[in-house]
């Protein structure tokens, strides 16, 4: 089910600021390894439109990719805090954008793991442990 037309998002460091109007076509949980250790996470949780348009806010200036040789692996970032941040890839046809860089509430639910089999050994149970609202 697409997710709502706007989205807001912005940085740790809130020196970067976006805008997308459109909507999300996928959201995905990728576990592969490239996606592992640029989150530093089990999994990235990446939203993608071929429709919807980013427009930056503030701090486009702070705005970096990297690109892992070899591969079509990017990862785009704010210089100051390192936060991932939207992009375009495929010659400018996709926009990927990290869920958790979006300010506004997303309603719209994952619709596939990727690359289980790249999956983290810690990551078999992450369900089952303890919840807690702050710092023990």
């Amino acid at each position: 089910m697409p997710a709502a037309n706007y989205h807001s998002g912005s940085c740790l460091c809130g020196a970067v600021a976006f805008e997308i109007h459109g909507c999300f076509e996928q959201f995905y949980l990728c576990h592969c390894q490239h996606c592992r250790k640029d989150t530093g996470s089990a999994h990235a949780a990446n939203l993608f439109s071929t429709t919807a348009r980013l427009s930056w806010l503030k701090g486009e200036e702070l705005y970096r990719v990297y690109t892992l040789p070899g591969s079509a692996h990017s990862k785009q970032f704010c210089i100051n805090c390192g936060s991932a941040l939207p992009g375009l890839q495929l010659d400018g046809r996709l926009l990927v954008v990290p869920a958790g860089s979006l300010d506004t509430p997303l309603r719209q639910t994952a619709d596939a793991h990727l690359f289980m089999q790249s999956r983290a050994e810690w990551d078999n149970q992450l369900e089952q442990a303890e919840k807690k609202a702050r710092l023990p």
